[in-house]
């Protein structure tokens, strides 16, 4: 295990290296040949870290054919609903749709100006082209046309940012995610530990020297399970992690009383992926990415609904303002398919909730009764 302290010294010397280098070139030549003494300033650990200013975004699973296939035509609709209706931050990924999303967002953002929006993308697979690729578990729907392999090294790292932006047509990105990096993957399973070592030396000291570099201004993980987070805490500089599927109306408990305090104590921020755990807080069928409902959850929801009733509450408006209260989290993402969605979402950000029905919620052990309730506006 690389701990704290030398992966900071690690990155250090490594840009520090790089600067050093970069000004030797330009470098005032002494008396003797000896060359002008360099400072190099000391890296910041704990302040200044990367978050976004807008507590509402836009989620890239479905824009990537995540669950179904949407056209290229209904996606950019949903991007344009979606920045009308005030959405500044946009989350996707190389993994949603195996290229697909990033292309997409891609194609609509950049008519936009860069300074006007936070974008944020994932690293961790390499997309290679090929037109017989089938997922035979998985949620990506339609044509795929890429394979794809794990890659946690600096190098690897390096290679996807570059795609990626390739794929997106910008030229820098706000936030880097370190993707699936965690046990609920079920390509790894036992061994997401090893693919967290080879990371640790390689993917997590090379986005340090990237945000050095200008290329990005934040980076973290983006996962679904919580032990990661924690355990890059640990090792590492991170600014921000995307946590998905562990802070919603259904389940919040473990992010609550584990996460959250910790992330505070290093002023890192959240971003709530996942917020109406993929829909099921919408009203779906359907219950976060692995297709299974977990015991209880069917029966939670119907709870809560009917405290909605009694309170002329929209289930989706108090599920997406209960993952954005914690004053610990930046921003939340839901997805959406559609521009109606996407206008949905928005309106719920700015709805009225009566603090009498969280009370209620609470009465009733439906929600932690330490939860942070979102303010009356």
């Amino acid at each position: 295990m690389v701990s704290r302290r030398n992966f900071i010294n690690q990155s250090v010397l490594v840009s520090a290296g790089a600067v050093v280098s970069s000004v030797m070139g330009n470098a005032v030549v002494a008396e003797a040949g000896e060359v002008e003494h360099i400072t190099i300033p000391a890296p910041k650990l704990y302040e200044d870290k990367f978050r976004p200013k807008n507590n509402f975004g836009l989620g890239g699973v479905a824009i990537g054919n995540g669950f179904s296939v949407s056209t290229n035509e209904q996606s950019n609709e949903t991007l344009s609903a979606a920045w009308a209706a005030g959405v500044r931050y946009f989350d996707t990924s190389p993994w949603y749709g195996l290229g697909i999303s990033e292309r997409r967002f891609g194609h609509f953002l950049t008519t936009q100006k860069r300074e006007d929006f936070v974008l944020s993308t994932k690293v961790g697979r390499i997309l290679n082209a090929d037109k017989n690729f089938t997922l035979e578990k998985g949620i990506w729907k339609g044509q795929l046309n890429f394979n794809y392999k794990y890659d946690y090294t600096a190098a690897g790292v390096r290679r996807s940012v570059e795609d990626s932006l390739q794929r997106l047509g910008l030229s820098y990105l706000d936030v880097v995610f370190i993707h699936d990096l965690s046990p609920d993957n079920e390509d790894m399973k036992d061994k997401w530990t090893e693919y967290f070592e080879i990371a640790a030396k390689g993917a997590m000291p090379e986005l340090t020297k990237m945000r050095e570099e200008g290329i990005i201004k934040g980076w973290g993980l983006g996962v679904n399970t919580i032990e990661p987070i924690l355990k890059t805490i640990d090792v590492a500089d991170p600014d921000i992690f995307l946590s998905a599927t562990q802070y919603s109306l259904i389940k919040h408990e473990d992010a609550l009383n584990k996460l959250f305090p910790v992330c505070e104590k290093r002023d890192i921020s959240l971003v709530i992926g996942a917020p109406l755990n993929a829909g099921f807080l919408a009203g779906l069928d359907r219950y976060d990415y692995n297709g299974t409902f977990p015991a209880g959850v069917k029966e939670k929801r119907s709870k809560i609904e009917t405290v909605c009733k009694k309170f002329d509450v929209d289930l989706r408006t108090a599920a997406l303002q209960f993952s954005a209260a914690p004053s610990v989290v930046s921003s939340v993402i839901p997805g959406a398919r559609r521009g109606e969605h996407a206008k949905q979402n928005a309106a719920s950000m700015n709805a009225q909730i009566p603090a009498a029905f969280w009370k209620e919620l609470k009465l009733q052990k439906l929600i932690a009764e330490h939860a942070p309730e979102p303010r009356i506006k």
